[in-house]
């Protein structure tokens, strides 16, 4: 009976090296927590985990559009909240130049302080977001209100704004047309504004023309408002979806620590014994052996 001295050593130098990548991994394992490291390691669970990992960067994509949304809902809220305060004031003007009392100078300087109300109405409309977009605008990303030389007011928007993915096919618009939103707002004041820059009183139907457009800003807000409860909805869904992800996760990749550490060290002193044997084995010459 022939024995090759290769016979000797290949059968313990693949055992070291089995116990070596075994401790390596287990090593790896205690350090990171995880017990999947490799897609061979669990090849269901790893695909799993993948999966997990690709809801996770999605809901990261739309996390990120829904603090966008939430900003700009909150702007175009806030803005429609500035509109209104102004209208209070044209709606007090209106009733205060419509009582009969006024002298036509008295009269002229309530028309001066519409026309600068009419200013801050004009800029606020042509609102832009943080994206540099028209808050109230169109499709066509022009500005939706532009003043003609007769000192007019109208709008020039054309379209719907563009909404902003916050869910897997769910958008939300966090804008609205300058039509829908003021309606005939600069043409009634500044109808208002001419009769008392001419030294005339308020036309009787003003104050309900007025009164009119306020409600309609009012229904603009609180469409505002449902839209940004949806959002806010939405942030909680993706922020409970992530949360139950990662208790999945947990419970697919996390190691048992104390386990771990009681395989690693069997592991060690099997490797220790296995080495110490090839030690003794390697001293060992073939005719030492065969006797």
């Amino acid at each position: 009976m022939r024995i090759a001295t290769s016979q000797l050593y290949d059968a313990p130098t693949a055992r070291m090296a089995s116990l070596t990548a075994q401790s390596d991994k287990l090593q790896g394992q205690i350090a990171t927590g995880t017990r999947i490291t490799a897609p061979s390691d669990d090849v269901p669970s790893w695909q799993r985990l993948v999966r997990l990992d690709q809801a996770d960067a999605n809901d990261t994509a739309y996390s990120a559009n829904v603090k966008l949304a939430q900003g700009l809902l909150a702007q175009t809220d806030s803005t429609l909240g500035s509109v209104q305060s102004d209208l209070q004031r044209a709606q007090e003007i209106a009733v205060n130049a419509g009582n009969g009392t006024m002298s036509p100078d008295n009269l002229k300087a309530l028309g001066t302080e519409l026309s600068e109300i009419l200013g801050d109405l004009l800029n606020l409309a042509n609102t832009r977001d943080v994206r540099g977009q028209y808050v109230f605008g169109g499709a066509d990303g022009s500005a939706p209100y532009a003043q003609a030389a007769d000192g007019s007011v109208g709008y020039a928007g054309t379209g719907e704004p563009a909404a902003v993915p916050i869910a897997d096919g769910s958008a939300v618009s966090t804008g609205m047309t300058g039509d829908k939103a003021f309606g005939a707002m600069f043409g009634a004041l500044q109808s208002l504004r001419d009769a008392l820059m001419a030294g005339n009183p308020a036309p009787a139907e003003t104050s309900d023309a007025i009164k009119s457009i306020s409600a309609g800003v009012d229904t603009a807000r609180a469409s505002v408002g449902a839209r940004a409860i949806r959002v806010d909805l939405e942030s909680d869904r993706l922020t409970d979806a992530a949360a139950t992800r990662d208790t999945t996760r947990q419970g697919i990749d996390s190691v048992d620590t104390a386990s771990a550490i009681t395989e690693l060290q069997k592991t060690l002193t099997i490797l220790q014994a296995t080495q110490s044997s090839f030690t003794k084995l390697a001293n060992l010459s073939l005719f030492d052996y065969l006797q």
